[in-house]
């Protein structure tokens, strides 16, 4: 549902009863005396110890900021992100439901209040959302791993069609994202990341994962439990708008608006279908010999003709080694229509019989959208004879 939230608070919204809380002091802000010093820009911030994490105590990052708009006014903003399945539950894996709104609203405001700012629950709810991570976690118990549909999702070439400008692959493939200046699509292995985070905050995926280390500590090597993870992160309050607009969500994005199960499952099956629209058509197959996947072209288009059956099964076996990015990169000099012309006749022999279930998989756990409760898979995390 929703992972990481954040909130834009603006100065009659909130009070700083405990100021000395903050890095500077928030007084350099919020004192009219310093606004004659004539600095535009400043900021402090408060964000929760490596010591609170640990003992459970899981609490928002906050930043105070004081900005010049451009009618040359000041404007002071709170700025609060945090991860709204750790606040509640301790852990990201147990996911949100819609029931979920009161007690998130109730805790952070308990907790912002531990931190020395008042803010009202009718401010909170109403308080408007500059980011937010819509995700998903899927439960696979059939001896698969996330890296089965991991290596299948990056071979779309998504760059072109989602307008991203940066790939990141890490941890040995187990995690794959794409980013932009407004937005980021992932998808990783949770309990890998986890692992990652164990030994290095620098390799995990995620922020702040202290509070859900030992989570899995118990966790027997016999019985399968994986976690796919996805991530639709949206940056940009004017992203989030553009996107509730290509969803039908025409709200405006505030806590209470954005803290809904039918807008995640609506954004992330936006996304999932721009993936699959960029996904190579050849590619969607799974005849793994590749003279199986021709003699399945022949079979199934009785009317193609023999050269064209072998360039696609030549093309089939390029892009499963290099991908589309890449091809694209070697053919870069016969000029975007060539690749286009490819594109075309991919799609117009791609009606097979056998395809991979990729697509298929993640829309069903998508629509389904049941939360995941781990309490429900105890019996694949603790070991019984203890």
């Amino acid at each position: 549902m929703i992972d990481t939230i954040v909130l834009t608070l603006k100065l009659d919204m909130f009070k700083i009863i405990e100021p000395h809380r903050f890095q500077p002091n928030a007084n350099e802000i919020l004192n009219a005396e310093y606004e004659r010093g004539g600095r535009g820009y400043k900021k402090c911030s408060q964000n929760p110890t490596p010591r609170e994490y640990k003992s459970g105590n899981y609490k928002p990052r906050l930043t105070l900021t004081r900005r010049v708009k451009r009618d040359r006014q000041y404007e002071i903003t709170l700025r609060a992100e945090f991860s709204i399945p750790k606040l509640l539950f301790g852990n990201n894996f147990d996911e949100l439901e819609n029931d979920d709104l009161f007690d998130t609203i109730i805790i952070l405001q308990r907790k912002l209040k531990e931190m020395g700012v008042l803010v009202s629950e009718v401010n909170l709810a109403t308080a408007p959302v500059s980011g937010v991570h819509y995700s998903k976690n899927i439960v696979l118990t059939d001896y698969t791993t996330p890296l089965t549909y991991i290596k299948q999702l990056r071979k779309a070439n998504i760059n072109q069609s989602l307008d991203t400008n940066q790939t990141d692959f890490r941890n040995e493939g187990h995690s794959w994202k794409y980013r932009a200046n407004t937005f980021e699509i992932a998808f990783y292995d949770k309990l890998r990341d986890l692992e990652y985070a164990g030994k290095s905050k620098r390799r995990a995926e995620e922020k702040d994962n202290e509070t859900q280390l030992g989570l899995f500590d118990n966790r027997p090597k016999d019985k399968p439990f994986e976690v796919l993870r996805i991530e639709i992160r949206l940056n940009r309050k004017q992203k989030i708008k553009h996107i509730f607009k290509k969803t039908d969500r025409q709200s405006e994005p505030t806590l209470f608006n954005v803290f809904s199960t039918q807008t995640a499952k609506s954004v992330l099956l936006y996304y999932i279908n721009e993936i699959e629209e960029a996904y190579p058509p050849i590619l969607m197959s799974d005849k793994d010999k590749y003279a199986d996947y021709f003699n399945e072209l022949l079979v199934s288009f009785p009317k193609i003709k023999l050269h064209t059956a072998l360039k696609l099964t030549g093309l089939k076996v390029i892009l499963e080694e290099v991908g589309v990015r890449e091809f694209r990169h070697l053919t870069k000099r016969f000029g975007k229509p060539s690749w286009y012309a490819l594109n075309s006749q991919m799609k117009e022999y791609s009606e097979t019989n056998d395809l991979k279930p990729v697509f298929p998989f993640l829309r069903k756990e998508i629509n389904d959208f049941k939360p995941l409760k781990l309490v429900d898979y105890k019996d694949k995390m603790l070991n019984n004879d203890k």
